[in-house]
């Protein structure tokens, strides 16, 4: 399944899952490095944060593909508490972040800061200096049951 819908392709066994969600319309997916270091293809796999760049396609045979335009409701109302705090700069990077801010949010409860580091580490933005956007999570995150 891609963002809820089936999906039957025949894939090149060297063919990233990266191609294939773009090859399909999902172009809020992003590449940024092919080295695993930048976040920019992030994607949920079964509800877990995954780089698709360096997951091969075959891979996700019978398993659930999310990206960023499978999670639009949420993937906004986040982009609100971006917005509210001056973080959404230049956008080429917020589609990664987002879907692991909200891979996050259903694994971790209630996560420190240092954690909400640890496990954002490989999300690279290259036009702020990150404060921005620990601000806009730490207030997504904390505002409980209210928005859901």
């Amino acid at each position: 399944k891609l963002n809820g819908k089936s999906v039957k392709a025949d894939v090149a066994c060297d063919m990233t899952l990266y191609d294939f969600v773009r090859e399909h319309g999902c172009y809020s997916v992003k590449c940024g490095c092919e080295t695993e270091n930048c976040g920019l293809c992030t994607v949920l796999v079964d509800g877990k944060s995954v780089l698709s760049c360096s997951m091969l396609a075959a891979r996700v045979d019978d398993r659930d593909v999310v990206t960023l335009e499978g999670v639009q409701k949420e993937a906004e109302e986040f982009g609100m508490y971006l917005a509210g705090e001056g973080a959404e700069q230049c956008g080429f990077c917020s589609p990664g972040l987002i879907m692991n801010v909200l891979a996050m949010e259903k694994e971790l409860v209630q996560p420190e800061e240092e954690a909400v580091r640890e496990y954002l580490a490989g999300n690279l933005c290259r036009c702020s200096g990150y404060m921005g956007q620990m601000r806009a999570i730490r207030k997504y995150l904390a505002r409980g049951g209210e928005a859901r």
